[in-house]
């Protein structure tokens, strides 16, 4: 279990090296040690906020078709770059499609790492 949660981290901390190296309105300062530390704060506000607010949008998602999750998903990518000093988003839109990156390659990168 626990090499599991540090595998997730660890693919987690690449996919945000990825997207920072090819997204101009991503960067993660702090080398190695700063991707690891934003992908530990990332994965945290997914666990205990990423529910909550879930679970408050659920009527505008289930209105939206779903597409309102990718609202979330960029709010909660906000949400670390506000905790850690290591993350720098950009705009609203560019930081939902950065979180959209992120969320299809950490999802792609595990089914193929972990399954």
């Amino acid at each position: 279990m626990l090499r599991r949660l540090l595998v997730h981290w660890v693919l987690l901390a690449a996919v945000l090296a990825l997207v920072a190296l090819f997204a101009d309105s991503v960067e993660v300062t702090g080398g190695v040690v700063g991707l690891l530390t934003a992908a530990a704060v990332l994965g945290l506000v997914n666990a205990l906020v990423g529910p909550v607010l879930r679970l408050l949008s659920a009527p505008i998602t289930l209105v939206t078709l779903g597409l309102f999750s990718l609202v979330i998903n960029g709010l909660l990518l906000m949400v670390t770059a506000w905790f850690t000093d290591s993350l720098t988003v950009g705009g609203p839109l560019r930081t939902i499609l950065a979180a959209l990156v992120i969320s299809v390659l950490n999802t792609l990168l595990s089914k193929l790492v972990l399954d």
